[in-house]
């Protein structure tokens, strides 16, 4: 007489996965994302692991600009950093990976600073997303916890309609649109961004617009007030 023997029942692991939704902490997230393959991206935003979507040309193009800009004004203003789809280590709750930060340098008397495995740790003092397939979380949820964890400027560039929609956190309110179109960043003297220029990509007009800025006496004196503050 044959005997059947029963299927064994698959085992469902109870582990936490880097799943859209999934729920967890910063510190667990980050040992999850750290065993990922080197071009999967995530971000824990209040609790909540979300996975982006495939980026368009348009975000692509709008990057490469901003990029540009913030490279420029960092090579002008000795004492800050920018940084490109970093993974910030925000608060208990909070890994985001924004496309875009700009940070006065620990040493130069900055609020975040640089862990021992070279993550930036805490709040830097703006940071900029591109909203396209990811507009709602980036107006709303990563803006709250870039709020509650001390991020004091937030500049969301939305290609769609064509808007860059500027945040002041620390005074939780958003900025009213410049009547000259040109956004100023209250921590960062001389960053001067048309607008207009950003919007239409037209990289010469919103260089030579940076470049005016960065001829200020403002921009002069924030570059003497970060050498002062320098720590040896």
């Amino acid at each position: 007489m044959s005997t059947v023997t029963a299927a064994a029942a698959p085992v469902v692991s109870d582990a936490p996965m880097l799943e859209n939704g999934a729920r967890m902490s910063r510190i667990e997230f980050h040992r999850l994302y750290e065993q990922t393959a080197d071009d999967f991206r995530a971000e824990l935003i209040g609790g909540v692991v979300y996975t982006p979507s495939p980026l368009r040309r348009s975000h692509g193009v709008y990057h490469v600009l901003m990029t540009t800009l913030f490279g420029v004004y960092v090579a002008q203003t000795p004492g800050t950093e920018a940084g490109d789809n970093a993974s910030l280590l925000l608060g208990a709750e909070s890994e985001p990976q924004p496309d875009l930060y700009l940070r006065i340098r620990p040493e130069f008397g900055g609020q975040s600073s640089t862990s021992p495995d070279d993550y930036v740790e805490g709040a830097p003092e703006l940071l900029v997303e591109i909203a396209l397939s990811s507009r709602s979380p980036d107006l709303h949820a990563k803006r709250t916890d870039s709020q509650r964890y001390g991020v004091c400027e937030y500049l969301v560039l939305v290609p769609r309609p064509k808007v860059l929609v500027w945040f002041d956190l620390a005074s939780d309110r958003q900025f009213p649109s410049p009547t000259d179109r040109i956004v100023r960043p209250v921590q960062f003297p001389g960053l001067w961004l048309s607008v207009d220029a950003i919007l239409d990509e037209n990289h010469q007009l919103a260089l030579d617009v940076l470049h005016q800025g960065l001829a200020t006496a403002e921009h002069q004196q924030f570059v003497q007030s970060l050498a002062q503050r320098r720590r040896l």
